[in-house]
């Protein structure tokens, strides 16, 4: 479509592009206080008394599990959880570029180009406090991934 004459010479020869992603979250460790460890060079994981239910609230400030579900371990041992067994909210988004080269001369064109990273504003939340004893334990504290857009010319000669 849009071959010859002006509307092609404005509308035409346009490209889009994309890439839509969507992976798990990173898998994290519920540790605890090591101080009745007596291990130096170790670090003490909780003991888990409960199924964990996450509650799936996501933001910061914001519960993404139930931490009545472990309880920090007593006595000279390791707690029951084992390493990396809980994720992290996952990440979806979607990166989008338009481009589009205008020929001047045989020998001569100008390339223009936006792009948007995160082009849906996706937020990217943060780990949620995974220590026991820790004031934010269960607790998202942070997010990023804010939507960023680029635009370029490049001159062929």
């Amino acid at each position: 479509f849009l071959q010859t004459g002006a509307a092609a010479a404005v509308l035409g020869g346009w490209s889009l592009n994309g890439v839509y992603s969507a992976y798990s979250g990173t898998p994290f460790t519920i540790g605890a206080n090591g101080g009745t460890l007596n291990a130096p060079g170790n670090t003490q994981t909780a003991d888990q008394i409960a199924p964990i239910n996450y509650i799936g609230l996501k933001g910061p400030g914001q519960q993404y599990f139930d931490p009545n579900s472990f309880a920090s371990p007593v006595g000279v041992r390791f707690g029951t959880t084992g390493r990396n067994r809980f994720r992290n909210p996952g990440v979806a988004g979607a990166d989008l570029t338009l481009m589009r080269t205008f020929k001047f001369t045989e020998r001569m064109d100008l390339a223009f180009r936006a792009e948007a990273y995160n082009f849906s504003n996706t937020p990217r939340f943060g780990g949620a406090g995974s220590n026991r004893d820790g004031a934010n334990f269960g607790v998202i504290t942070g997010a990023g991934g804010e939507r960023q857009v680029r635009f370029g010319l490049r001159f062929g000669f």
